[in-house]
């Protein structure tokens, strides 16, 4: 998958999640998801390529990073709890669609319950 269509997957995708928002914090050039205020993905092509910057529990980071030669550290963000993607042949819709939703259910459990829209532990899981 190229850049352009990560991109485009990644934010087609996260716009359908349940109190998902699209904001500009950090100028034009960043592309910011929000779920009641609170960051579960960002975009932006400052370093000249497409980048897809989401939440990721640290083990899970880990091995993603090592199957994946397109998914490094989080561009600018706790490389512990962030990873990045580009776009490359071993990412594919699935895959961006999986690590889009692992980022906002990441970040839907740490709110306070009365305010998560969706149930973090079942959301987007398959049985």
């Amino acid at each position: 998958m190229d850049g352009k269509t990560l991109q485009k997957t990644a934010a087609d995708y996260a716009e359908e999640l349940p109190q998902a928002g699209l904001e500009h914090p950090f100028g034009p050039e960043w592309e910011v998801y929000k779920v009641r205020g609170k960051v579960f993905m960002l975009m932006t092509q400052v370093t000249g390529e497409p980048l897809v910057i989401l939440k990721s529990a640290p083990d899970e980071a880990a091995a993603l990073r090592h199957e994946h030669v397109e998914i490094t550290p989080g561009y600018h963000m706790n490389k512990k709890h962030w990873i990045t993607l580009e776009g490359g042949d071993t990412i594919d819709e699935t895959l961006v669609k999986e690590l889009v939703t692992d980022s906002y259910r990441l970040v839907v459990s740490g709110l306070a319950k009365s305010r998560q829209p969706v149930d973090p532990h079942t959301y987007g899981r398959h049985a």
